[in-house]
């Protein structure tokens, strides 16, 4: 019930309801030719939250030129067209429309839990995968949906991590400030369940409205229940703006954020404010070889000029490698059914020191998380 009310909130049953009355729908195409496929992807490159999706695009960039520069995926070159939709949901939903409607092969690598919500089903009505999207919430995972392919662990295997950790230290009082949208409740869900295991609950909440940095109500909400740790599940605008207003208010203990959080971008932010401040990861390390994707992924940063390694950078160079693979065993006659088909069979694949299991009804490839801290010094340690 919660995500039939979840969906509704957003608006995506509606517009699933009269998906197939738009004339669009009728006259997608497969998005192939003989030399390319070409992928669509709606993500936010103007607002608060433009670095995730400018981020996540270069990775797979990266990964894309070089193979094309190879010739391409059974010779067809790889062809990722994108929109900006500023992180708005209906912006994000006509983005959908129009990509669809041009007949891309795929959406790839849309960003954040409320346009996914909106997209996912227009993309499951046109039979279009709906790949990688940059957000772990359940609600995009369960029930199960053929055409929606996850690279990435869950928000519940994150927030059981962190829930975990702090636990383990004796922390008695967890506070969570969220996203007043279906991101920041996807992840207070994941926190209160992983709370309720232990027979604990939030010792106090806070909202912030979607791409701005309005904290004050939620720091004083959140103060209120004298915090110990304080769970964030937001953006990195708005995390930032609510880590130095607690600061100001008093607050001396650690923050914990979801990966989404963007770590670069929350970094570049906070600068000195960045102590005591840590972040799930998703992705491997990505500012040393210690894992040879990571090695790869760092080798095609330092060939480009002006760019830098980050954990949204390697999400998107991850997904475009697991899309490759998939991409190359369906073969040269591949369809969109066939390249589904395709994906379930990388099971226990090794992409150099990260492993993806997916099947024929499991289409998250992988649960990996690992707690990083930011330093005031700019850097992210392990």
């Amino acid at each position: 019930m919660q995500r039939r009310r979840l969906l509704k909130a957003t608006g995506s049953a509606a517009t699933l309801s009269c998906f197939s009355c738009l004339p669009w729908a009728a006259h997608a195409q497969a998005g192939l030719s003989d030399t390319t496929i070409v992928l669509g992807q709606s993500a936010p490159f103007s607002g608060a939250a433009e670095q995730l999706g400018l981020q996540f695009h270069l990775g797979a960039q990266l990964f894309f030129e070089q193979i094309n520069a190879k010739g391409g995926v059974q010779g067809r070159r790889i062809d990722l067209k994108r929109l900006d939709d500023g992180y708005e949901p209906e912006k994000c939903a006509a983005n959908t429309k129009q990509l669809i409607g041009e007949g891309v092969f795929a959406l790839f690598g849309y960003i954040g839990t409320p346009t996914s919500v909106v997209a996912l089903p227009l993309a499951t009505e046109a039979k279009v995968p709906f790949f990688a999207p940059f957000t772990g919430a359940e609600v995009l995972r369960d029930p199960f949906n053929r055409y929606a392919i996850h690279v990435r662990a869950s928000y519940y295997d994150e927030t059981a991590a962190i829930v975990r950790q702090v636990t383990q230290v004796g922390i008695k009082r967890v506070s969570v400030f969220y996203q007043n949208d279906a991101y920041g409740k996807a992840g207070l869900e994941g926190v209160t369940r992983a709370l309720k295991s232990l027979n604990m609950e939030p010792a106090s909440t806070g909202t912030v409205e979607r791409n701005t940095v309005d904290v004050a109500a939620a720091v004083k909400s959140i103060m209120a229940g004298r915090p110990e740790a304080i769970v964030q599940i937001s953006a990195y605008k708005s995390c930032a703006a609510f880590i130095r207003e607690s600061r100001k208010a008093g607050y001396a203990g650690n923050f914990y954020n979801v990966s989404f959080v963007g770590t670069q971008a929350l970094l570049d932010e906070l600068g000195k404010d960045a102590r005591g401040v840590a972040v799930s990861q998703v992705m491997p390390f990505p500012y040393s070889p210690v894992t040879p994707i990571s090695g790869e992924y760092l080798a095609a940063v330092r060939a480009k000029q002006g760019r830098a390694p980050n954990y949204s950078g390697i999400e998107g160079y991850v997904a475009a490698k697991v899309f490759c693979e998939a991409l190359n065993r369906a073969g040269r006659g591949v369809s969109r059914e066939g390249f589904i088909n395709a994906i379930q069979t990388l099971r226990g694949t090794d992409l150099g020191g990260f492993p993806v299991d997916f099947g024929p009804n499991k289409h998250t490839g992988s649960k990996f998380v690992e707690l990083t801290l930011l330093t005031e010094d700019g850097r992210i340690r392990r």
